[in-house]
């Protein structure tokens, strides 16, 4: 299950350091869900937490050494029963002293404070989701927190109306907040068919966090199906898919308000799977929206923030409910040119503890051609995959990568000149020679002469949000970089870089998702024919992110 490794990031929401209303409720409810989620599949939680199976396939290393890394001494209480629901009545009393006399909430509590509908709303939707979960509620609390949101909606339904004659007060459009409203309301049996006009009318205008929630209080409604089906089209016309790694993520307008709380890429995503899981969960589409989630947590086992990881463990939970991942139960085979190598059986009983990898080194990975066959008896989704590290006598090195990739490209500059207008001392304008070349790429074996100028591109690619990377440049012996000392230099990557004898290293703090450049200058010195060995990119913190250029060979004559 890829889902289920949404577990690691409840140590982080359980163990957050500050009260105000949203964390009080993201504290206890994400983990009340996840439990309650576990306990329906019959697994043994005390089992569970002495876990060593990485539930995500694409992370190497010894499982349990990497837990342990993660969690860095946090709070998990969700294999705990006792502890799940100490936890649940603390917060539950925490949430009551915070809720105002009005029956909303502000961000905090006390003198000076006021209810807001998008913290109520935030609050009243958690409340639902415990009750959901078999969690007890003090009574009257989310009935009162329920009223506060449906006077809420009631004027802006009169303001909308009043649009048309611009009789005050008003407003032109149904907004954001108006369509988180309406969804946690719908979720409570309260529908306003008002509301529901203006959204649908207005939804080209709306956030696509906004068109999630919008198709997720459209869904159960028989009579509004052709208006979920055109929602749905409305989002997935930011869907991009890649078919190389099996991922699916949301392209959001440019003029994304990323700021906002409706602009929020994450639970953009998060709110999308959710829809899926209702919608199509069993696509090919809900299972790559969800990998690409996990792969892009921020912060190894969580997201950005408290409330988007909530909401990405609560869609990753509704999802491996709908897509039949918690429940699996299947005989997985790995065959290694028609031989069985490794067999596993996976069932709830050991999903956490079974022994997941297959390492094959030395004598058994011969040279030449090998065919791996991965085979499924039973029933359940199967993520798997593939690493190899080996000496290679390949001449040339091809490239190679998945995640990231790297090309590299050679170009000779040659001076052109070149004039600019500047300003004299007595202000007149005058022609000024500038340094200019023109680049003509290189092809591999080229011919250079010694003096030349050479600059080295390093093109990257990378399909998710990455942190701490770095790229090393693997110089040709007959080039002397131009540029010797190491530091940030303003390269447009803003990398620290490392001129060293044999290699240029840069060190990228954050690398977006997208395509990169950066590049430096050498200079042909030596003649002779050279190879420059491949450039290599390796996430520093996760040792599964590698990637590799092509070999590139050159001659440099005297």
């Amino acid at each position: 299950s890829l889902a289920l490794a949404m577990v690691d990031a409840l140590p982080y929401l359980a163990s957050y350091p500050h009260g105000c209303t949203e964390q009080t409720l993201n504290r206890f409810v994400p983990t009340v869900i996840t439990h309650r989620l576990l306990t329906d599949m019959k697994l043994d939680l005390r089992q569970i937490h002495q876990k060593r199976t990485n539930l995500n396939a694409q992370e190497i290393g010894e499982a349990r050494q990497r837990a342990a890394q993660w969690e860095g001494g946090l709070f998990t209480p969700v294999f705990d029963s006792g502890e799940v629901m100490a936890m649940a009545r603390e917060g539950l009393n925490r949430l009551a002293n915070q809720q105002l006399a009005d029956g909303g909430w502000g961000w905090f509590s006390g003198f000076g404070e006021q209810s807001w509908p998008h913290t109520t709303a935030v609050v009243v939707h958690g409340l639902q989701s415990a009750r959901r979960a078999d969690l007890q509620l003090p009574p009257n609390m989310l009935e009162r927190g329920m009223q506060w949101l449906a006077n809420y909606q009631q004027e802006q339904v009169r303001m909308l109306h009043n649009a048309a004659a611009r009789t005050r007060p008003y407003k032109t459009r149904a907004d954001e907040l108006d369509a988180m409203v309406y969804m946690v309301l719908v979720e409570g049996g309260v529908n306003d068919k008002d509301m529901l006009e203006f959204l649908y009318r207005d939804r080209n205008d709306l956030s696509v966090v906004a068109k999630g929630m919008l198709g997720l209080a459209l869904h159960g409604q028989s009579d509004q199906k052709e208006k979920l089906e055109m929602v749905l089209r409305n989002i997935r016309q930011f869907v991009v898919e890649d078919d190389e790694n099996q991922s699916a993520w949301l392209k959001l307008p440019a003029e994304n308000p990323w700021w906002r709380w409706y602009g929020s890429e994450t639970e953009a995503h998060a709110y999308y799977l959710k829809l899926l899981s209702r919608t199509d969960a069993k696509g090919e589409l809900a299972s790559r929206i969800a990998k690409y989630l996990i792969n892009n947590r921020k912060n190894a086992t969580y997201w950005k923030s408290t409330r988007d990881t909530a909401v990405c463990v609560e869609a990753l939970a509704e999802y491996a409910r709908a897509s039949g991942e918690e429940t699996p139960d299947m005989t997985v085979e790995v065959l290694v040119d028609g031989q069985v190598r490794k067999e596993a059986r996976i069932d709830t009983s050991n999903l956490f503890t079974f022994d997941n990898v297959l390492l094959m080194e030395g004598e058994a990975v011969l040279g030449g051609e090998r065919k791996i066959e991965i085979r499924r008896k039973g029933r359940g989704p199967l993520y798997l995959n593939a690493y190899l590290t080996n000496f290679t006598l390949e001449d040339p090195i091809t490239k190679a990568g998945l995640e990231v990739k790297v090309e590299r490209r050679y170009y000779r500059l040659e001076r052109v000149e070149a004039t600019e207008k500047r300003e004299g001392t007595r202000g007149q304008a005058f022609d000024a020679a500038v340094e200019k070349y023109r680049r003509v790429e290189l092809k591999n074996d080229d011919m250079l002469k010694s003096g030349d100028l050479v600059e080295v591109e390093l093109l990257i690619d990378s399909k998710n949000d990455y942190e701490y990377l770095i790229f090393e440049d693997m110089k040709a012996a007959g080039f002397e970089p131009v540029e010797v000392r190491s530091g940030y230099n303003g390269n447009t990557m803003g990398a620290y870089v490392e001129f060293r004898d044999e290699r240029v290293c840069f060190f990228v703090r954050a690398l977006a998702r997208g395509t990169h450049s950066v590049s430096y200058r050498v200079r042909a010195e030596i003649p002779g024919r050279f190879s420059a060995l491949p450039t290599k990119a390796a996430a520093m913190y996760a040792p599964e992110l590698r990637a590799n250029s092509d070999e590139f060979k050159v001659r440099i004559a005297d």
